[in-house]
């Protein structure tokens, strides 16, 4: 059911929610201010999403545990364009991750659609929401359509994020050539307290993939999941490849100096051009639960979110 329109076009960012035994009880809801808005179950908040007045790129400021623990952290000093859950790469040699004068801006647009969901015994809320990818001077470079569908439902134990993104040339270009760092895309800073002490580990069993330098490895497999202490609560989260994606996930991961995911395309090594009329559609999911879980459960969420995305 359609509640409001905005204007717009469509990318997905689709996000499950859950607090078990709120969720039943209470409708999911997406609360617009002047410069981001709020998903909500009930009066718990799920996530904050900035998509106005900030300097570079929208992101998601807070993502929030089943309990409401923040797991995100927002433009340290170390790195100041670090924020939170954020997407990022670099087109025609820009880099839209870094934050200088030379770097590329994510323009929020216009928003399309807010609707409420009731499928695969989950009640949820969505937003869609249009970017321009402008290189410096305002030069359109790329054009991205962003979806979030937030979720809930009494058997899942967990925060459940799906980023679909779908990029296309900006209008009038014929192709965009994307390239990157290693650690280049769908990104997340863990908080301070998280940092050196978790454990990474995958959906092969692996801790570390290969090394690339220092502290930081890339992981070939279908997930990915990072347990450590969020100010002294244990949490588990873990980002999930999508088997239709263009391009396989390459999962970067580093704990010291500070801990950060992110699910990469190895565009330091295989450029991807994206012509005009081909678009490159991308779909990740992002998991978070209250507590230190195990392979199984994760694996048995990751199946989950595969059968939730049939068909869309």
């Amino acid at each position: 059911m359609a509640l409001f329109i905005h204007g717009g076009a469509v990318l997905c960012l689709l996000c499950l929610a859950v607090s078990q035994g709120v969720c039943a009880e209470s409708q999911l809801q997406v609360k617009f201010g002047d410069t981001a808005l709020e998903v909500k179950n009930g009066e718990r908040l799920f996530m904050e999403y900035c998509f106005d007045k900030v300097p570079f790129k929208p992101y998601a400021r807070q993502v929030l545990s089943p309990s409401g623990v923040n797991v995100a952290r927002d433009q340290v000093a170390d790195h100041i364009h670090h924020h939170g859950l954020m997407y990022a790469l670099g087109a025609e040699g820009v880099s839209f991750w870094e934050e200088t004068p030379k770097s590329g801006k994510q323009v929020h647009k216009s928003f399309a659609s807010v609707r409420q969901t009731n499928e695969h015994r989950l009640t949820g809320a969505s937003f869609t929401e249009q970017l321009y990818w402008n290189g410096p001077g305002g030069k359109g470079l790329l054009q991205e359509v962003r979806q979030i569908d937030a979720y809930c439902g009494a058997d899942l134990a967990a925060s459940l994020l799906t980023w679909r993104t779908t990029l296309s040339p900006a209008e009038g270009r014929p192709e965009t050539k994307l390239t990157g760092a290693h650690y280049y895309g769908l990104g997340i800073r863990f908080l301070a307290s998280m940092d050196k002490i978790g454990e990474f580990f995958t959906a092969d069993g692996k801790a570390n993939g290969q090394a690339v330098r220092g502290d930081e490895y890339l992981s070939r497999a279908t997930w990915c999941a990072y347990a450590a202490e969020a100010e002294g609560k244990p949490v588990t989260v873990a980002m999930f490849d999508h088997p239709g994606n263009t391009r396989k996930v390459f999962w970067f991961t580093m704990s010291t100096p500070f801990a950060y995911l992110s699910a990469a395309l190895n565009l330091h090594r295989e450029p991807l051009t994206i012509k005009a009329g081909q678009p490159l559609a991308l779909c990740y999911g992002v998991a978070i639960w209250d507590g230190k879980v195990k392979a199984e459960e994760i694996e048995k969420l990751y199946r989950r979110w595969l059968e939730l995305g049939k068909g869309r």
